[in-house]
């Protein structure tokens, strides 16, 4: 099988890291190939802070992804997250040499590139540059500008920016990893190509993707992503807090949240009990459903709050912003029993569960259409998008040059007529003329001999 036939989506998250590996079929959905999964133990928050073991945990994800899938993993698109990503909006224009011609990619491209060079604050480096609306000349609120006449392009952009420090560990970990990082792709943008609807992007919604470390969101509305951010809480602080809280071991603690964890107190029973094993002889311990959920529903409802803040920011509560398609809850966090009921009363938005159910073809089960593995999926539809880029790009390419290389045999046959023509007029007009060593004549020089005779002959 060739490299350009599958493509790697590798999610470097806080309490997991998993590869997997697909194509996409002839329907355009995607097919899973196989997939490997290892316990994230150098990551803390979305950041890398123990490089050895993150190439552990890598080495061992991609393994079993290729025993899995029988391919070898050369080339990965990666996901970032983390507190250390911030987002802005920067407007930014060009001016076009030849406006009489239409605007092509190249124009675009230009243009972003111009935004690249933006000086951000010591240490940061920009992810991602997102154009939203374009303006040509006078004409604004356009959305693809490719095709129109114009002297000045402009244009709004969403720019996402990162800690040098922190995408550099990334990279270094996925290259001793002894892999090729094909792109870095902001994760809530990777959860959101998975789990979102065009229509509900064209409505107005908001991503909150609930990770082990991190709950990132972003936010859409007509097809243009607005507003991006991390929030540093995830699952495993509300796990820490049931540690914390019950005087229980952490596995437990996890366990405990999985199995039988609620966002809402009042719907749990008070007279109901868990019973966790003692350590070492010492006696058991009963912890009620309503205690447990007290528990969870603290942090959670911070968090959520937290992302009702980042939604203001943005004023999805304006009439011109709105969401009408709500909120999108999605990562593995999001499996927490009532957690959509809390998110609804807290924000006042209808809320769902994402689920990648809509992309992936093939798995029966329906395992990796969990929450937790929408980033996962993403960043495979990521991959698979990029291949296909390269490809088209290359295929453009080949057909450009074949149509050079036909020019060129056609101008040089023409040339060579044209010589021989030349060189016999020459013979005719001067026969007593010593013969010259014969010179082969360039088209641009035989064009030049042809109007010289032309104005000799006019005179």
């Amino acid at each position: 099988m060739e490299i350009s036939d599958y493509s790697v989506g590798l999610d470097i998250g806080t309490t997991k890291i998993v590869a997997i590996v697909g194509k996409k079929n002839t329907n355009g959905k995607i097919e899973i190939m196989g997939m490997g999964r290892a316990k994230s133990l150098g990551v803390h928050k979305g950041i890398v802070n123990n490089i050895a073991q993150t190439i552990n945990s890598i080495q061992s994800a991609v393994s079993q992804a290729e025993k899995s899938s029988g391919v070898k993993i050369d080339k990965v698109t990666v996901g970032i997250a983390g507190k250390h990503i911030r987002s802005l909006q920067h407007s930014d224009y060009i001016m076009r040499e030849h406006p009489e011609k239409i605007i092509t990619e190249e124009d675009v491209e230009q243009l972003k590139d111009q935004v690249k060079k933006l000086v951000m604050l010591p240490g940061e480096q920009i992810i991602h540059v997102l154009p939203q609306e374009y303006k040509v000349d006078s004409e604004g609120e356009i959305q693809e500008p490719i095709g129109m006449h114009g002297k000045r392009l402009e244009a709004n952009f969403h720019v996402v920016v990162g800690q040098m420090s922190s995408i550099r560990n990334i990279i270094r970990c996925v290259k001793e990893a002894g892999l090729e990082m094909e792109a870095l792709t902001l994760e809530p943008l990777a959860s959101a190509e998975s789990v979102l609807t065009k229509e509900e992007k064209e409505a107005g919604v908001a991503i909150i993707d609930i990770g082990g470390g991190t709950t990132d969101i972003a936010i859409f509305k007509n097809n243009i992503i607005r507003h991006t951010c991390v929030i540093p809480y995830g699952g495993g602080i509300i796990t820490d807090d049931i540690k914390e809280g019950c005087s229980i071991i952490e596995n437990h603690a996890e366990k405990l949240k999985v199995k039988f964890g609620s966002a809402i107190p009042e719907l749990e029973k008070e007279s109901t009990f868990i019973t966790i094993p003692g350590l070492h002889g010492r006696p058991d311990k009963e912890i009620s459903l309503r205690t447990l959920a007290q528990i969870i529903n603290a942090r959670v409802e911070e968090i959520l709050e937290m992302a009702n803040n980042e939604l203001k920011a943005y004023g999805a509560y304006e009439q011109k912003k709105k969401l009408i398609a709500g909120i999108v809850l999605t990562g593995g966090g999001s499996n927490l029993k009532n957690l959509r009921q809390l998110s609804n009363y807290i924000t006042g938005f209808d809320a769902r569960i994402g689920y990648a159910n809509e992309f992936v073809a093939n798995d029966k089960n329906q395992y990796l259409k969990s929450p937790e593995f929408a980033t996962s999926i993403g960043l495979l539809m990521e991959s698979l998008s990029v291949r296909e880029h390269k490809k088209q790009e290359s295929t453009e390419a080949v057909e450009a040059n074949k149509k050079l290389v036909e020019f060129s045999a056609e101008a040089q046959a023409n040339g060579a007529s044209q010589e021989i023509e030349a060189n016999s007029n020459e013979e005719v007009k001067q026969p007593e003329v010593e013969p010259k060593k014969k010179t082969k004549l360039t088209i641009s020089q035989i064009i030049m001999n042809r109007v010289r005779e032309f104005f000799e002959e006019k005179e």
